[in-house]
């Protein structure tokens, strides 16, 4: 059985003294207290909206001197802080974990700072509260009226909490935390499986180690059938200095292109939940488009068949945000922003996937259209060139990096799934619709054991 709940404001939860606080500074700051190791001050990006992230962002600061810093001391953040955003995309929530990388950081202009009584509030709980799409709806309510989304000290004062007992916060904080700490956790294995695969990509096809060792008349340090399949001189080329041998093609050769396009979004019955509709902020940050915003009906997608593309092909962004690759898991379309790349070969695609990754340079310095967009068009993208070793070269990398990529995408289906189960269980847990057992229940149920 549940304790009472109360409701309450984010000002009576906060510690008496500067419980609530501002950022300091804005961009009137002198570069010369900006370093490049230093005190960390928290941004926008360090924050997540909803629980569509981690709980907070540790890296990709701009530093200040420890001297500035001191200065700035009533913006001061500490593990356990809750993190706002005050101007931009209100509803944004970060919590500094314990164990977080620095021992202080500061508050930009932009950002706002809760630090709770412990002895009333549980932080963990606190963040699932204002993460919850209520609060985040709530939030972005209070509004001041400018141009500028902006949210002031007194309006997330006056935000609204409602506490169960504390023993219960604590429960409701580590249940949901449990699903994001794993989602985290696969994340930074992703990470590192991704720098493995890059690391030998990098090696054989950008800096041609075992080609400059056989040129040198150095062992290779390869296998001696993987060995044989690199040649042991260059040759010049439009890309430059290649491997003899090698050859400059074209993203077309690698195999069809196709251009995505938007089914009428007047017609409701074209969207639905049957097939993946893979857009821009669907690519950021992934190797796989194991998840997307938004999802066709049947009907959709058949008013446009040909523009279905199976799994494992490669989507880039070539409008707006151009260069940014990503590879379908199933059978998917995307919009007229996407160009989809279906290799021949797909005994050879991973070596294709880094190709294109390392194009992104070169599609964002190729990309036209004005200042307000860029645009690179379906034939120009096809007319980039691609560096082309031998088939069998291509194929051997493939393979070898084949577990790795199948391990990346377990881990991203796993996550998505866990998000799912904690984005359900979230309102029933803190609406009290789903109870939990706390420690003191558990310890107190054992009694009669």
């Amino acid at each position: 059985m549940t304790g009472e709940r109360r409701e309450t404001t984010l000002f009576d939860i906060a510690i008496p003294t500067r419980g609530t606080v501002s950022g300091p500074f804005g961009s009137s700051i002198s570069k010369q207290f900006f370093v490049s190791n230093g005190v960390p001050v928290i941004r926008g990006n360090n924050l997540s909206l909803g629980t569509n992230g981690p709980r907070f962002r540790d890296d990709d600061f701009v530093y200040l001197t420890s001297d500035k810093a001191d200065e700035l001391s009533s913006a001061e953040c500490l593990p356990g802080d809750l993190i706002f955003t005050a101007r931009g995309t209100i509803g944004q929530v970060g919590l500094i974990p314990l164990d977080a990388r620095f021992p202080r950081y500061i508050l930009s202009a932009n950002q706002l700072r809760l630090r709770s009584d412990a002895k009333i509030a549980d932080a963990l709980y606190l963040y699932y509260w204002f993460s919850s799409p209520k609060m985040v709806a709530v939030m972005q309510g209070r509004n001041a009226g400018s141009a500028l989304p902006n949210m002031n000290l007194g309006a997330l004062r006056g935000l609204p909490v409602v506490l169960p007992p504390l023993p219960e916060q604590h429960a409701i904080g580590r249940i949901l935390g449990a699903f994001d700490d794993k989602i985290e956790l696969n994340r930074r294995m992703n990470e590192t499986l991704e720098a493995m695969a890059r690391t030998l990509f990098k090696s054989w096809f950008i800096n041609f180690d075992p080609v400059r060792a056989k040129a040198a008349g150095r062992d290779p340090v390869l296998p001696t059938d993987i060995a044989a399949l690199f040649p042991d001189s260059f040759q010049d080329s439009d890309l430059g200095e290649i491997p003899k041998a090698w050859k400059v093609g074209r993203v077309a050769d690698i195999g069809a292109v196709v251009c995505g396009k938007t089914p009428p979004t007047q017609i409701p019955e074209f969207y639905g939940d049957d097939v993946p509709f893979i857009t821009i902020p669907d690519m950021h940050g992934r190797v796989f488009a194991t998840h997307t915003q938004k999802r066709l009906s049947r009907a959709g997608a058949a008013w446009q068949q040909k523009k279905t593309i199976p799994d494992h092909v490669f989507c880039v962004s070539c409008i707006a945000t151009p260069g940014l690759v990503v590879i379908t898991s199933e059978a998917a379309q995307t919009n007229q922003q996407i160009n989809t790349v279906v290799p021949s070969r797909s005994n050879e695609a991973y070596y294709w996937f880094w190709s294109l990754r390392d194009l992104g340079e070169e599609i964002r310095s190729g990309a036209s259209g004005g200042s307000v967009v860029s645009n690179l068009s379906t034939g120009r993208f096809s007319d980039l060139r691609v560096l082309t070793p031998a088939a069998q070269l291509r194929s051997c990398y493939h393979s070898l990096v084949t577990p790795v990529f199948s391990r990346i995408l377990a881990n991203a289906k796993e996550s998505d799934t866990l998000a799912i189960l904690r984005d359900t269980l979230l309102p029933k847990l803190l609406s009290g619709e789903l109870h939990v057992q706390t420690d003191q229940q558990l310890w107190r149920g054992r009694d009669y054991l």
